[in-house]
């Protein structure tokens, strides 16, 4: 009798493979067994999960670049400039570095902000308080933002995120609450005058 896993030189290739595939997939059946493909369907799942949460994450640091530069280029104060500068700076290199990420895990990685993002995150609102140069409501829409960034840090948190990944996106989280908190305190330096 023939052995089913041995083919011979008529068996085209492709019809080889298929009946070895199906053959693991009916062997993996059995009790005790799981079936390989599950195994992979699994992780491509968990894969793809964090593959949207960083590019989710990619969407937040690159409207916040955005912003920043705007609220830099409009700001009247030298202070306000240089602050807007670095926490432009810091969205960038964040988004590079989640960018960098997703491609490792065989993902595309997000390139841009996204509309929906800006408006929540209060950009939008920043090119009014921008065109008016006020320096308070400047900070006010900057801190809607970081307000806004962090809360989708802390959202990425409470996935399941690889050791790694999650050291990674934890320091992130840190430096935006370190903008939040500039920001929060500046502008309240101009409330008060």
């Amino acid at each position: 009798m023939k052995d089913p896993t041995q083919t011979d030189s008529r068996t085209p290739p492709a019809v080889a493979i298929t009946t070895e595939s199906n053959m693991l997939r009916n062997a993996a059946s059995e009790p005790g067994l799981t079936r390989m493909d599950d195994t992979l369907d699994q992780n491509g799942d968990a894969d793809r999960k964090i593959i949207a949460t960083l590019n989710e994450l990619i969407e937040v640091s690159k409207d916040g670049e955005k912003g920043f530069a705007l609220a830099a280029k409009d700001s009247k104060e030298p202070s306000l400039t240089i602050l807007f500068s670095e926490g432009e700076q810091s969205c960038r290199a964040a988004a590079a570095e989640l960018q960098d990420q997703v491609r490792m895990l065989g993902g595309r990685a997000e390139d841009d902000g996204s509309m929906k993002a800006a408006v929540h995150r209060g950009w939008i609102s920043l090119k009014s308080a921008a065109t008016s140069r006020d320096s308070k409501a400047i900070l006010e829409e900057c801190e809607r933002g970081e307000d806004y960034a962090k809360a989708k840090y802390v959202d990425a948190l409470k996935q399941n995120l690889p050791e790694p990944l999650r050291t990674l996106v934890e320091r992130q989280y840190q430096g935006v609450v370190a903008n939040h908190d500039r920001v929060r305190d500046l502008r309240n330096q101009y409330r008060a005058s």
